[in-house]
């Protein structure tokens, strides 16, 4: 049985239109119930983004879980990764976080954690979805609703105690916030912890989420920083799973340099277990700096999801994106924006460092990323196909290209990487243009 609804990442659409509707939802909550929380007690904990249509999905989701017979504890706008962590932490059957992350405000979608707080398998999700084509047995009783009033402050206590030593009273901080989920707990944090901050993206209003603002539209964050004088700018995204940072000068410090400053920071420590591991598009870079360290490297499929997998499989705990998720198990079971930007903050006051100088040592090879909006069949086209060919033979043994559909948006994502900036610029391009012409 194929996957219906549930893509890379939960599930998702434009808020509205099938299957992000109210009735879809209901159907949802009721078959999700069935599944994770199959007559249990534990609670199943929803939170969500600042999209307006959060509260419609929020709603639904939680009629359909309640009519299944599964207890509700509503958590309000969170970021995801605490979700996950609440539900865990609080014995939940189940998390379910309401967002689509870096989309704009019309997009809207649903995804869910297992009791341990790690997004679902492939099966679970097969099985959500068999029990959306039929009604099942009544339950044996209704299930209750609540909300959880103290969820932030919880979630911002488990962050101090990941840094406990780490003090920031002579860092000044501009963070973006995306008018999404972090709004209100990542600016009073990093004051807490003695920064002098300033905060843009929070003042949400339901539509301007991720709108010329947070990690997917750094420019923002950028101007900031360099208006203030501050010693570094940090980005959530909407939903607060992904990072990326600016240094002093405005200077883009993105989740490949994320990670190498965490792993070789943890190395340093003598407590790196296991490879760390990153995503085919994973800058070589850092593949290549690593290595130089003596640092084993894996490359999983894109998604944090699979970054998990393999870490699990291998016994590692430090993995990540190069669009800022960023994995430290020891710490957390998923991706955590918030939590990240603590790890590095703690790894460049240990080093003695600014950001820009732990990143100097990392020489990224040139990478173009192009975005085209097409289908994922497009890949399939012939004149796709014999582009590709054509890009792998002129850059063998010389350079990567990675030609991918999104699992989260409408797009065909084009990366191409070389030693040959140039060549990289004009390779990306033609495979972008056979890409567009096949649509």
């Amino acid at each position: 049985m194929q996957k219906r609804f549930f893509g890379t990442d939960g599930i998702r659409g434009r808020a509205g239109e099938p299957p992000i509707t109210a009735g879809f939802m209901l159907r949802l909550g009721s078959a999700a119930g069935r599944v994770l929380a199959n007559g249990s007690a534990a609670p199943v904990f929803i939170g969500k983004d600042t999209r307006v249509s959060g509260y419609m999905l929020e709603s639904a989701l939680e009629a359909g879980l309640v009519s299944a017979g599964a207890n509700v504890r509503l958590l309000g706008p969170m970021p995801t990764p605490a979700v996950a962590l609440l539900t865990r932490d609080l014995h939940g059957s189940a998390g379910i976080v309401i967002s689509a992350s870096h989309n704009p405000y019309w997009d809207n979608g649903v995804k869910f954690f297992d009791a341990n707080g790690e997004k679902l398998g492939d099966e679970a999700e097969l099985a959500i979805e068999r029990e959306l084509d039929c009604n099942g047995a009544p339950p044996p009783r209704i299930g209750k609703a609540a909300r959880v009033d103290d969820a932030a402050q919880r979630y911002a206590a488990h962050c101090r105690a990941a840094v406990p030593d780490l003090q920031l009273h002579d860092l000044r901080i501009v963070l973006d916030c995306a008018h999404g989920a972090t709004y209100q707990i990542a600016p009073k944090l990093f004051a807490e912890l003695g920064a002098e901050v300033h905060a843009i993206g929070v003042q949400p209003d339901g539509e301007n989420i991720n709108r010329d603002c947070g990690a997917t539209h750094i420019a923002a964050l950028q101007a900031a920083v360099r208006e203030r004088g501050a010693d570094l700018g940090i980005a959530f995204d909407g939903d607060g799973d992904r990072v990326q940072m600016v240094d002093a000068g405005g200077a883009l410090v993105d989740g490949d340099d994320l990670l190498y400053i965490l792993a070789r920071d943890t190395q340093a420590r003598g407590a790196l277990r296991g490879p760390v591991v990153g995503t085919l598009m994973t800058n070589f870079g850092v593949e290549r700096a690593l290595r130089e360290l003596g640092v084993d490297f894996l490359r999983a499929d894109v998604g944090d999801r699979h970054v998990l997998q393999l870490l699990r499989e291998r016994g590692g705990t430090l993995g990540g994106e190069a669009s800022g998720h960023l994995l430290s198990l020891e710490h957390a079971p998923t991706g955590d924006g918030i939590l990240g930007a603590l790890l590095v903050l703690d790894a460049l006051r240990r080093q003695g460092t600014t950001l820009a100088q732990a990143r100097a040592p990392l020489r990224r090879v040139p990478q173009v990323m192009l975005n085209v909006h097409a289908a994922a069949a497009t890949l399939a086209a012939v004149s796709v196909q014999a582009a590709l060919r054509r890009v792998q033979d002129a850059l063998r043994g010389r350079g990567r290209v990675v030609l991918r559909a999104s699992g989260t948006e409408p797009l065909v994502r084009v990366t191409v990487e070389g030693e040959d900036a140039a060549q990289v610029r004009r390779l990306a391009q033609e495979l972008a243009d056979a890409v567009e012409s096949a649509v």
